[in-house]
Formats: structure tokens, C-alpha cells, sequence
């Protein structure tokens, strides 16, 4: 049932007040044997812990059950009722829990589908219908209401008609191996399989290699039946469910495709759409497993190599043809208004320092895992971080939440709001702090390495709600039998914190992180969830409830450990931020890039050597058009002395750094103020190359993976691309970042 604002808040408001009666019992005594937290000296750090014990028994389960309900009740993509709708109901919220609120508007362009055609017309007819089935028993997949159809955002319009080649992932990898089979895209509409790499990676590199148009689609061995029952059975993805999603390139840009760098608001210079870079080059449609199997059957050429084979019942070819489609596209290129609601609570003693909480408000749909269910875990935290202010433990610290529309298209929200406030946040954002969506299992963090010891303390101190021992427990153990390496598995073992992931693009930090050098981390729990409903019209509150996180257990849990974040970065009299665990992986990248270099080398040298001699030709089937791989030019020995030798400085400076940090004593203004300006020195203002909108030289999304993080971008993507007349100057900007940040330690050391 859909209610209005006011009922609304007025459920809310009881339950308020409710949960404000019993927050006056008395605190348990926390046990003198707890260590003292980071940042914290022995007296701060105990009233710190009894905080966050009552920062736990405001965390009202029923209370994110009705918000994930209500906010989930129809479709709310940017530019719907139900998305403004949904940005006022969480203004109104945060207004009455006392927060100072304003809703951010900019005005965006968002793409939506006017026609979307897909037909076989060769060797036979059939004509895809675009259609996901509603269930029986999910009555949210029977309220279409402002529902967008299955489609990629920011494809561009065209009409085309060629024959098909399956390109399995669509990756740079996928397209060698298929030059050795003598196919080529060119000409042609490539059909690619989710996974691999993002979703606008594949139309972005098959444009490049000629072709026409992209399909993709989910495949059952990856997303469907392969990994489990599918909906209503089960949680996975049945055969109509179609991933929808950008295809905009961010790895060049986030954000609004016209207002590259600056804030869209109403008055600024504007691209043309013919002049955005980040659209697509050629129409590219998402389809379903039950649309795509016919165009697949169809196919014929060569039998696909054995790990591109999927799950359906079907022998996989490579083509060209003789499937042959036609594709037709067209799109309403409408401006339309994005709603960030932004809410304060002043800091009592270091109000000129913000600590930024975000997770977007927009959905492609229902929304109800993504993003819903990190929306309903902020607001309570939210909530929870009010009452403490009301009952004596105001944060010292501004705290700053924020709810982002329009990230699914393109980040789009967040980006136009760090460009248009840049310079403020520069100077006074301490760090970001993002969620998502969220399930069950494990918890996952990844974030700015000097925040790897702070949340390896907020990890061991939050309880798994499954099986009663630390979230930082069941990581570890999670990592001790299922890392994906001998090294991982040992670093579990062994290693006293457990590292957090590096970041690279696909939610809302990156603005913060790799545009405007703010510390950032995006925190969820996941691994027991199953999946299947990303994206999909079945991504509703009856399947999130039922699949993902029955009871929203681990909703709480998410509130309760982001509340930590939040709150001791807010508190803390030293700022929280560890550089020998910086360091320390650092010196990981390296080593991964030095034995990068090292293997690429000997494969290039042996691999010529085989061609060259025809050792390739002797074990290959003449009768296939399987070849050898094509020559290339040898890999050159680099000089990595210069970065090492800013390490070796790095790592000196951080150890001078943690020993006046180990003291306890509290850092004075100036001292906050450099430590948190600290991730300012990873960045250049000119960015990586041909990318500029990218300045960070440690963490960046992948030219040609996306989401996927490459660290140390500049060299590593110079030597994997093998542009390697670039290796030296990128080395030497790389070491020019880490003897920044070590300067930066040594004036903090002085003072």
C-alpha cells in the first residue's frame, strides 16, 4: 500500500520516540581489556565504545523493513514521480530527526527508449520480445507503472542489420583469440555475454574493432540455473530477466555526458550530444537468455574453445552468421532533474572538518536490493547518530548525509555534486564513506589503504549475526578456505590485518576518490545471497525478502558497522588514517607490476620464437582456421628504480609517523587538517592520460575493465597495452605522488 509523506513520518516519529525511551537504560561497562581504538587515547576511546553500545539499540530492523517497502513500492529511476517522491520522504525524514536538509537539484541528460526492435532474419525468423514475465506471488513485478523497459542508457539511436558474432566476454583477450580464428567484428553486430568486464566495455571495445551494433545477454551457466534455482524457485535470474544498465563510458568521465568537470546546474556551458564522448558509438541492446537462444542456435563457423561455452543447450559457434539480425534503436534524449537530498549535523568542536556519507536513492527499478537496502541501513544509521546527538554525544565533527539519484546511469548524482562544490570539498571533506546495496554473508570493504587498520578495528569489533563471532572473523575464515591465491590464503593465516580491496570505479565514491583525492571506502556484506535480480524487473521488495536478506539481519548489521565509520572518524582527536598499511600494499603493486613486465616479456620472447619457427603450425588442426597468434614487439626491460626508491623514503616516513601516532596524544587542527588532505598528494591535476577527468595515480577503473580497479594505473596500463614509449614518464609521476605523500608525513612528524 502506498502512504503519503506524512503517515509516513508520523510512523516513524512514534517509533522515534519510542526507541529514545529506551535508550536511557544504563551502558554496560565496556571491558577494560577492549584495546584503545585507533585515534583515540584510553579515556576517549571507553566513552567511544559506550556510545556505539547505544548507537546499537537504536537500530530499528522493523522500522528499515517498512522504508525498503515503501520506497520500493514502484519503479523510481531518475526522472520518475516515484524517484522525487522518494528523495522528498528521505528529506522529510532527516528534517525531522533534525538535520539541516536541502535537495540538491541538476539537470541531467537521461536517455529513455522510444523503440527497441531485435529480429532473426536469416536463416530463419524470430522476433525477440523484450519482455520480462511477471511472477506469481511478487505482486511488485505485476506494477509497471513508470517501469523502464529492458535497455542500456546512453547507447546511442541507429538501426542496423549484419551477421552475428559471438564474442564470449567481450574483452581485449576475447578479441585476440578471435583474430586467430580469422573472425573479425567488423562489419558486423557482435552478441556478448555478461561478465568478463562491465557491461559498457563491450559495446566501447567491439565499436573500436568495426562492428555495428552489440548484444548482450546473461547467460545461465554465469547468472540463471548454472549456479542455482532460478525465481520464484530460487533467487537466480530466470530466462526472460534481463540485466538493464548504463553503457556510458566512464572510465573517460561519470557524471552528466554534457557537463564534463563541472556541476550541472541550470546555467552552465553545455556539450552538444553529438560532441559527449561517453556515448556510445553504436546501438547496443541487452537481452535474455530466452531471447538470445535462437539467435545462438542460428549461429554457425567455427565451434566456440571450451572455456567460452555457456549454459545453454546449445553448441556454441563463433560465426559470422549465417545468423543474421536486424537491430533497431531509438531513444527520447530528455534533460531531466536529478535530486540529491544533502543533510548536516554540525560538528561541536571541528565543525570546518565533514565526514561525507552517501548511498544513491535511484534504482533501474524497484530498486529493492540495489539500492534500497543501503539506503534503509544509512537512514537508520542516521537516525541512531541524531538520538546520540540529542542525549549528550554530539559528533565533533560535521557529519554529511547524502542520498544520490541518478547513480545508475552514470554516477550521475554524486559527480555533478563534488564538481559543482569542489574547491569546499577539497579543503574540508575528510573522507567518503559509501554504501550500496546489501545481503548476507560476508562482510566487504574497499577503500583508501590508509583507512585499512581503522576498519580492520571496526571489523573485529561488530558481530556477525549468523554465527555470533566478529564480521573480521568470518572474513578471515571465509578468505582461509576460499582465497582465490596461496597468498591470500596465507595473508589470512598470517597477516594481522586483513587488506581492504582497492577501488576503482562503479558507485558513488568515485568522485570523491579519484577526481578529488578524498580518502573513500565502500563498505556491504554479500556471498549468501545468491543473485539474479541485478538490474531486473524482479529486483522487488517480496524478492529481497525472501533471497537476499530475510529480516534485513544484516541491514542492522550494515547500520551498525557503517555508524562506527562514521562516528569514530567524526570523534576521533587523531585522525584515524595508517600509512604503513599504504605502504605496505603499495609494495604489493609493485612487485604485481615488476612480474607483470617480467611474464610478459618471456610469453612475447617464447611465443615469437614458436611463431617464428612454426612450432605454433606444427600443433594445430590444418583443417580448422584456428592460427597461431600474431607477432609482437618485444617487451623492453624498465627501470622501476625511482618508484622503489619513493617507497623506500614512503616507507621511512610512515614508520616516523606511526610512532608520534602510537602515543595517544591528540593532533592538533593543523595536524587533522594535514592528515586528511593527505590523499590530495596521490592525485595531479593534469589526471592519467587521455583520461584527465581522472587524477588519482594509485586507484583508477580500468581503461578497458571498468568497474575493475588497475592501481598504479598509469604504468600498469602502459605496459599492459603496451604503450611502452609511456613507461618511464609514468614511473616517474607515480614516484613523484608516493615522495609527495612522504614530504606530506615528515612535515606532520616536525609539527
Amino acid at each position: 500500500m502506498k502512504h503519503s509523506i506524512q503517515t509516513f513520518l508520523r510512523r516513524s516519529t512514534l517509533a522515534f520516540r519510542c526507541l529514545a525511551i529506551a535508550a536511557v537504560v544504563s551502558i554496560a561497562t565496556i571491558s577494560s581489556a577492549q584495546p584503545t581504538l585507533f585515534g583515540f587515547n584510553d579515556s576517549t576511546s571507553a566513552q567511544q565504545r559506550q556510545m556505539e553500545t547505544q548507537f546499537d539499540t537504536l537500530i530499528d530492523r522493523a522500522e528499515m523493513d517498512r522504508w525498503l517497502r515503501e520506497f520500493s513500492s514502484q519503479a523510481h529511476h531518475v526522472g520518475s514521480p516515484k524517484s522525487k517522491e522518494n528523495a522528498e520522504a528521505i528529506a522529510a525524514l532527516l528534517r525531522s530527526w533534525n538535520y539541516d536538509v536541502e535537495i540538491a537539484e541538476y539537470e541531467v541528460l537521461f536517455p529513455e527508449p522510444l523503440t527497441r526492435e531485435l529480429e532473426l532474419v536469416a536463416p530463419t525468423r524470430f522476433t525477440a520480445s523484450l519482455m520480462e514475465d511477471p511472477i506469481d506471488g511478487d505482486a511488485s513485478t505485476s506494477n509497471t507503472d513508470n517501469l523502464l523497459p529492458s535497455y542500456n542508457a546512453f547507447s546511442t539511436d541507429g538501426e542496423v542489420e549484419a551477421e552475428l558474432v559471438f564474442v564470449n566476454y567481450g574483452t581485449p583477450a576475447d578479441y585476440e583469440l578471435l583474430e586467430r580464428y580469422g573472425v573479425s567484428v567488423a562489419g558486423k553486430i557482435a552478441i556478448s555475454k555478461y561478465g568478463g568486464s562491465w557491461r559498457g566495455i563491450k559495446p566501447k571495445l567491439a565499436g573500436e574493432m568495426g562492428a555495428i551494433g552489440t548484444l548482450i545477454y546473461s547467460d545461465p551457466a554465469d547468472d540463471g540455473y548454472g549456479p542455482g534455482d532460478v525465481y520464484p524457485e530460487g533467487p537466480y535470474k530466470n530466462d526472460s530477466g534481463v540485466q538493464r544498465g548504463s553503457v556510458m563510458d566512464m572510465p573517460t568521465y561519470p557524471g552528466d555526458v554534457l557537463t564534463p568537470g563541472v556541476g550541472a546546474t541550470g546555467d552552465v556551458n553545455r556539450l552538444s550530444r553529438e560532441e559527449a564522448p561517453t556515448i556510445t558509438q553504436i546501438p547496443v541492446l541487452p537481452i535474455s537468455y530466452r531471447d538470445a537462444l535462437p539467435l545462438l542456435e542460428a549461429m554457425g563457423g567455427a565451434v566456440v574453445p571450451k572455456e567460452w561455452r555457456g549454459g545453454l543447450p546449445i553448441t556454441y559457434h563463433l560465426g559470422p552468421g549465417p545468423a543474421r539480425v536486424r537491430l533497431k534503436l531509438e531513444f527520447d534524449w530528455k534533460m531531466v532533474t536529478a535530486y540529491n537530498v544533502i543533510a548536516r549535523l554540525e560538528g561541536t568542536s571541528m565543525p570546518d572538518q565533514w565526514i561525507i556519507r552517501g548511498n544513491h536513492h535511484d534504482g533501474w527499478n524497484h530498486g529493492a536490493a540495489d539500492p534500497l537496502s543501503g539506503i534503509v541501513a544509512m537512514l537508520a544509521e542516521a537516525k541512531a547518530v541524531s538520538r546520540l546527538a540529542e542525549s549528550g554525544y554530539p559528533p565533533a565533527r560535521t557529519i554529511i548525509y547524502a542520498a544520490w539519484d541518478a547513480e545508475e546511469p552514470g554516477l550521475i548524482g554524486s559527480t555533478e555534486w563534488a564538481e559543482h562544490h569542489a574547491a569546499e570539498l577539497q579543503e574540508h571533506a575528510v573522507a567518503y564513506l559509501n554504501t550500496d546495496g546489501n545481503g548476507r554473508g560476508f562482510v566487504n570493504v574497499g577503500g583508501s589503504h590508509v583507512l585499512e587498520r581503522f576498519f580492520n578495528e571496526i571489523m573485529s569489533d561488530v558481530e556477525d549475526p549468523q554465527t555470533g563471532v566478529s564480521v573480521q572473523q568470518r572474513r578471515r575464515a571465509n578468505l582461509r578456505i576460499n582465497g582465490g591465491s596461496e597468498k591470500i590464503r596465507n595473508e589470512a593465516k598470517n597477516r594481522s590485518d586483513l587488506r581492504i580491496s582497492p577501488l576503482g570505479s562503479g558507485s558513488d565514491y568515485t568522485p570523491f576518490l579519484q577526481h578529488l583525492g578524498i580518502a573513500s571506502a565502500n563498505m556491504g556484506f554479500g556471498g549468501h545471497s545468491g543473485g539474479g535480480s541485478y538490474h531486473t524487473m524482479y529486483d522487488t521488495y517480496e524478492h529481497y525478502s525472501k533471497w537476499i536478506d530475510p529480516g534485513l539481519i544484516y541491514g542492522r548489521t550494515l547500520a551498525q558497522f557503517a555508524g562506527r565509520a562514521t562516528l569514530r572518524l567524526a570523534n576521533a582527536p587523531r585522525l584515524p588514517f595508517d600509512f604503513q598499511g599504504f605502504t605496505d600494499n603499495v609494495s604489493g603493486y609493485i612487485e604485481e607490476i615488476e612480474t607483470l613486465a617480467d611474464d610478459m616479456r618471456e610469453k612475447t620472447a617464447t611465443d615469437n620464437l614458436d611463431i617464428d619457427s612454426g612450432v605454433y603450425g606444427l600443433v594445430l588442426d590444418p583443417t580448422k582456421t584456428f592460427g597461431p597468434p600474431i607477432p609482437k614487439p618485444a617487451v623492453p626491460h624498465f627501470n622501476f628504480a625511482p618508484l622503489k626508491n619513493a617507497l623506500a623514503r614512503l616507507e621511512d616516513s610512515a614508520a616516523a609517523y606511526q610512532n608520534l601516532a602510537m602515543t595517544g596524544a591528540a593532533a592538533s587542527a593543523n595536524q587533522n587538517y594535514l592528515l586528511y588532505t593527505s590523499e590530495r598528494e596521490l592525485i595531479r591535476e593534469e589526471g592519467l592520460t587521455g583520461r584527465p577527468w581522472y587524477k588519482h595515480h594509485i586507484y583508477a577503473p580500468g581503461f578497458y575493465t571498468g568497474y575493475g580497479v588497475k592501481t598504479i594505473p598509469g604504468v600498469r596500463e602502459a605496459i599492459e597495452q603496451r604503450q611502452y614509449n609511456q613507461v618511464a614518464g609514468q614511473i616517474d609521476i607515480a614516484a613523484e605522488v608516493l615522495t609527495n605523500l612522504a614530504v606530506r608525513l615528515d612535515e606532520l612528524v616536525e609539527r
